[in-house]
């Protein structure tokens, strides 16, 4: 837990819109570039020995969006979940998507169990958070126990932190280590709020289009350098790292 072991980065991939209007460009094509984006990234990933990349691609709020841009949004998820099944299957990744599938179209919903499947021996797992915010993820996870204690297998003691957290998202994940966000922006969006009580968090002036490999690289330098004290002092730090074995 002291060490800075770097197994899962998240990203709030920020910037796409903007990106596109510098250009004279539709919005739109912001996004179709970030989409290719991604491929960067997670070959970065593989490189880097990551385990697990968790993106944002789009928020319970977006559907607030005007309806023009939400209508592509899905056709380029659609496109995305047909398209780039087969590289990742060719290397070794293996595809997950978590939110709330139900306001998906049919099309969709059946696109992802399809990508799901045919990606599921991969190593690395790329995890798509679509239709999902922070505060579902805390909600569904506390009525799932409520259901557990309505039908008699649970009682409110029973609650914990621990077992809140198996019905997470992402419960059966390492631990999110790095989240970062592009675009300038400080903040998190309502991203992985339970997740993200311990990580490390790193801000990215590029707009999402312009963060490639390198930039990932460099955080992930960045990140060696943090000290993750998870409540204990320096040095407690220090004595654990030493009676470890390891360097200070």
């Amino acid at each position: 837990m002291t060490t800075n072991t770097l197994r899962h980065v998240a990203i709030i991939m920020d910037g796409n819109n903007r990106w596109a209007k510098q250009r004279g460009m539709a919005g739109v094509s912001g996004h179709k570039v970030g989409v290719e984006r991604i491929r960067d990234v997670m070959s970065a990933c593989q490189e880097l020995g990551i385990e697990v990349l968790t993106l944002f691609a789009f928020s319970s709020e977006n559907w607030k969006r005007p309806p023009i841009e939400v209508d592509a949004l899905m056709s380029l998820f659609l496109l995305y979940l047909k398209k780039e099944v087969r590289e990742l299957h060719k290397k070794g990744v293996r595809l997950r998507v978590i939110g709330n599938r139900n306001r998906f179209s049919p099309a969709i919903q059946k696109a992802i169990e399809a990508a799901e499947e045919a990606t599921r021996d991969g190593k690395t797992t790329l995890v798509i958070a679509a239709d999902y915010g922070g505060r579902w993820d805390i909600a569904q996870a506390a009525k799932r126990a409520a259901e557990e204690v309505v039908a008699g297998r649970l009682v409110a003691d029973d609650i914990t932190e621990e077992l809140l957290h198996r019905y997470t998202s992402m419960a059966d994940l390492p631990e999110l280590d790095l989240l970062i966000r592009t675009g300038g922006e400080i903040r998190i969006s309502n991203f992985l709020l339970w997740q993200s009580a311990y990580a490390e968090l790193y801000f990215s002036d590029k707009l999402w289009p312009d963060f490639d490999g390198a930039e990932l690289h460099a955080a992930a330098a960045a990140f060696k350098e943090r000290q993750r004290r998870f409540g204990l002092t320096s040095e407690q730090i220090t004595k654990v790292r030493v009676s470890g074995g390891q360097d200070a």
